[in-house]
């Protein structure tokens, strides 16, 4: 699926059965452990803001939340939106419906800019990269979940393709590699999935 292809994707109609799938609702107990752990080894032990960006149904915003964390999610579909609203209901959390490459947070900063399964999809991914970094703190960091799904056609973006994208904007990036951990997917994956910590 190349970028084109994931904007013609109707996220609001894909909204609805969007956390069937395990390492998207994380209504498993196990996978949901998983991502915990994942989610607090890649975020600040103190309580900080971060900006989830293409949050989906608001799964990863939830655990930062419950880790003490004031989270904004954005989200283009407003079905995707209403979702995760309602699942960070009673949270120190906002929900803005926006474009991932272009976030509408006007001049807020903030301390950790998380990604998952979207930078990939960006027709141009450096300059979203260059933009986020203007959203972080001096100090933050991104959390980039990514990889490259498929045998046949492959898509996605390979770890060593987005270092290489993040090396003009950080001295300390960090490769942590996901695929043997079936317990965040819910089975056993053989493609590249990955996790980029970057502090700028």
């Amino acid at each position: 699926m190349s970028a084109v292809d994931m904007h013609e994707i109707d996220w609001d109609a894909e909204a609805t059965g969007f956390d069937d799938e395990p390492d998207h609702g994380l209504r498993d107990p196990e996978v949901r452990a998983a991502w915990a752990a994942r989610v607090r080894g890649w975020l600040p032990e103190h309580p900080a803001d971060v900006l989830d960006l293409g949050c989906g149904t608001g799964s990863l915003s939830l655990l930062a939340a419950e880790r003490g964390h004031r989270v904004t999610g954005v989200d283009a579909s407003p079905a995707m939106v209403e979702r995760a609203r309602a699942k960070l209901a009673g949270r120190d959390a906002a929900v803005l419906c926006g474009d991932a490459a272009a976030p509408p947070v006007g001049e807020q900063r903030f301390d950790v800019v998380l990604v998952r399964h979207v930078l990939w999809a960006l027709p141009a991914p450096d300059r979203a990269l260059r933009h986020w970094r203007e959203l972080l703190r001096p100090g933050g960091r991104f959390v980039l979940v990514e990889g490259v799904w498929g045998t046949v056609h492959p898509v996605g973006i390979p770890a060593g393709r987005l270092t290489a994208l993040l090396a003009p904007l950080s001295a300390d990036v960090r490769v942590e590699r996901l695929s043997g951990d079936p317990l965040l997917w819910g089975r056993a994956v053989e493609d590249e999935r990955y996790a980029v910590v970057a502090t700028v």
